[in-house]
């Protein structure tokens, strides 16, 4: 199975930042199928003032994964309707 190192898609809000990565599966009976998953991140400023990432999230950061997600799982959706088949999990 072929697996993508770079994400196909990025949403920001803030600093809330949801990646989508696409890998290439096979079915049961063989058939391959696009797989997608999301993952979600929070870049932040230490106290060095270097650029840090966490998936721990602040009161403020929770709309803004929200709305990264909607848009995430919106992109995912699309995706499936142009003529991808789902291989369900």
């Amino acid at each position: 199975m072929e697996k993508n190192n770079k994400p196909e898609k990025h949403f920001k809000f803030g600093g809330i930042r949801v990646s989508v990565w696409c890998d290439m599966r096979k079915g049961p009976t063989g058939q391959e199928f696009a797989s997608r998953s999301v993952t979600m991140d929070r870049a932040f400023k230490d106290s060095s003032g270097q650029w840090q990432n966490t998936h721990s999230l602040k009161e403020n950061d929770v709309p803004k994964a929200i709305a990264a997600l909607q848009k995430a799982y919106e992109f995912m959706t699309q995706k499936k309707g142009d003529g991808e088949e789902d291989g369900g999990e």
